[in-house]
Parts: C-alpha cells; sequence; structure tokens
C-alpha cells in the first residue's frame, strides 16, 4: 500500500534538533487502518519514504492523534529540506 501527502518541515528542539514531516488528517486515519495490524509497542509503524529520489526505512512516531515522519539531516541536508518548506511524500507499507 502506498499514501502521498504534502506537509510542512518542521523541528522538534531537545537536546538536539529533529526534524518531522507530521501525516495530514485524512492520510492520518489510513494510516491508523494500516497500524491496527501492523503496529508493535508504543505504537510506531515501520513504513519506507521517498522524498525526492531518496527512499529509506524509518518508523512513524505517533503525536497529537496524527503520524510524524522523523527527516535525519543525512536526508535533509543533499535534498536541501529547509524547516516550513512543503515537501512531498510517498509512504510505502508491506502488508
Amino acid at each position: 500500500m502506498e499514501l502521498r501527502f504534502t506537509n510542512e518541515l518542521i523541528e522538534w528542539r531537545g537536546p538536539a534538533p529533529f526534524y518531522f514531516i507530521q501525516t495530514p488528517a485524512d492520510i492520518t486515519e489510513e494510516i491508523k487502518v494500516i497500524a491496527a495490524a501492523k503496529t508493535y509497542g508504543w505504537g510506531v509503524l515501520h513504513t519506507n519514504v521517498t522524498i525526492n529520489t531518496t527512499q529509506w526505512k524509518t518508523a512513524l512516531i505517533p503525536k497529537d492523534g496524527a503520524y510524524l515522519v522523523p527527516i535525519k539531516n543525512a536526508i535533509r541536508l543533499p535534498q536541501k529540506l529547509e524547516l516550513g518548506q512543503r515537501v512531498d511524500v510517498r509512504l510505502s507499507f508491506d502488508l
């Protein structure tokens, strides 16, 4: 299964900055259906993410009724992703 959306890159400032893209409400509802069958532990859900030409495996993190897609600097910097920039995201799940 594959889901696509566009949302802005946000930052969570802890001891080190972390970057995320939050899933919009309609996509979140679709992910919750998948998560009901596939999630482990505290609701984390494995996925494959594609942004531009870069693809990687990560885990979606549930937060405030949505999911956060973590964006490491190893992805963010080569793709020239800036805070507040709207980014096209493709998520795929092994069902």
